[in-house]
């Protein structure tokens, strides 16, 4: 029987109906009165374990996002559990897509209109402190001393303010990748967190290139389509060709390796770190955006990528967050505030995963940050979860301006 890819409500744990069926959910507009349409869109594919290929297009295993790999990058992930053998990680086995494709079964989707259980954050810039102010503690000040001596010279360890224990990267592959733009009202991550500086010296907007995403190889469940235009970007025709004798088959087209050279110094990626407490895992992802030079001063921006996965069987929710920020002019500043860009996630077993971007500011070329989120769990019991410290490194300030960008606002965290 056809594996159904029912796109209206994701469930980290698949569903084996009769023999490979599969039906991963999303909440229906109580309105609709006619059933829900399915659509075939291709076929799933094993998972490669080497590279994928540009042009390869994918479901997101968190997200369930249609998607299309643009090219990889290679980073460093510092996994402060995989050096914490004393950590216990609770995660639901499921079935992997290499053993549901073995049936080579029919992928479908969900083509009717629905309104997803998913939040899409209107601006990824509004993750604004509601308390902000310079910490005067000894203590603080020099555990961010020591965060910042602790790393070597390549930032290959990075100390925690409470932990003194260096952690190891490890190389793995990301992808730049495309999202379906049907796709993007119903997951719960934002969909235009890819932001750069604008050009002019006098001008610190932000902006933001819709519907781009960075994605972790295990992350790519991949699959086969004989549509020309399997994918609705702007961008797909301009970055993609038609190559049915290739596979996949779609190829880069010269606009799309020119841009990714013109515009390599604010999309790279170089570090990942992750930790997990009670089983919520976060992921942070930081870049280094540039710089704004002033007669009186310089400023240096970045921004981070954050996720928070539930791996536990009991639903939590985010309440507040607490950052500290330390800026290598000497400053260690506090961030408290309820929730993330104006949002306060629930993360169940059948919805697990929240992402989100923000951005922050110093008037140094470098600095770090940590911190922790404050859960609840369905039981009423509340915790910190930490957040893993992660340095903030500038680099040249040479990036370009994108082909495309919408202004995003302005605000740091």
């Amino acid at each position: 029987m056809g594996l159904l890819l029912h796109f209206f409500k994701w469930d980290k744990r698949w569903q084996l109906l009769h023999k490979c069926d599969i039906l991963v959910k999303r909440n229906v507009k109580k309105q609709a009165v006619s059933p829900t349409k399915l659509a075939e869109v291709g076929r799933l594919l094993e998972a490669k374990e080497g590279k994928y290929d540009t042009g390869q297009l994918f479901l997101h295993r968190i997200f369930g996002y249609r998607g299309v790999i643009l090219f990889p990058w290679t980073a460093r992930v510092y996994d402060r559990d995989s050096d914490n053998p004393k950590k216990q990680i609770t995660a639901t086995t499921t079935p992997t897509p290499t053993q549901c494709a073995k049936e080579a079964s029919p992928l479908r989707v969900n083509a009717g209109s629905s309104e997803g259980s998913g939040t899409t954050a209107t601006s990824q810039l509004d993750d604004a402190p509601t308390s902000w102010h310079a910490s005067n503690s000894a203590t603080d000040t020099q555990r961010a001393t020591n965060l910042g001596t602790a790393k070597t010279t390549t930032n290959a360890n990075t100390s925690s303010a409470t932990d003194a224990k260096d952690v190891k990267g490890k190389t793995q592959t990301f992808y730049q990748v495309l999202i379906d733009t049907r796709d993007c009202p119903y997951i719960r991550a934002q969909t235009e967190a890819v932001t750069f500086l604008g050009n002019q010296d006098s001008n610190r907007s932000l902006y933001a290139i819709p519907g781009l995403d960075y994605v972790a190889h295990d992350d790519i469940m991949p699959y086969s389509s004989t549509d020309k235009h399997p994918l609705q970007h702007e961008l797909f025709d301009k970055f993609l060709t038609n190559a049915p004798d290739s596979e996949p088959p779609f190829v880069g087209q010269d606009t799309l390796k020119a841009w990714q050279e013109k515009n390599h110094p604010w999309l790279d990626m170089s570090d990942v770190h992750k930790e997990t407490t009670e089983n919520v895992r976060i992921t942070v992802i930081p870049f280094y955006m540039g710089c704004r030079e002033t007669p009186a001063s310089s400023v240096y921006w970045w921004r981070y990528c954050i996720r928070l996965e539930n791996l536990g069987e009991l639903s939590v929710q985010l309440r507040e967050r607490h950052w500290r920020i330390f800026s290598l002019s000497g400053t260690l500043e506090t961030v408290r505030g309820r929730g993330v860009v104006g949002q306060e996630p629930i993360l169940s077993p059948r919805l697990p995963a929240f992402q989100y971007s923000s951005h922050v500011s110093l008037q140094a070329p470098s600095g770090h940050m940590w911190g922790t989120f404050r859960l609840e769990r369905e039981d009423g019991y509340a915790f910190d979860c930490k957040i893993p410290p992660f340095s903030l490194e500038s680099k040249p300030d040479d990036a370009s301006t994108p082909p495309i960008g919408t202004p995003a606002g302005e605000e740091s965290d």
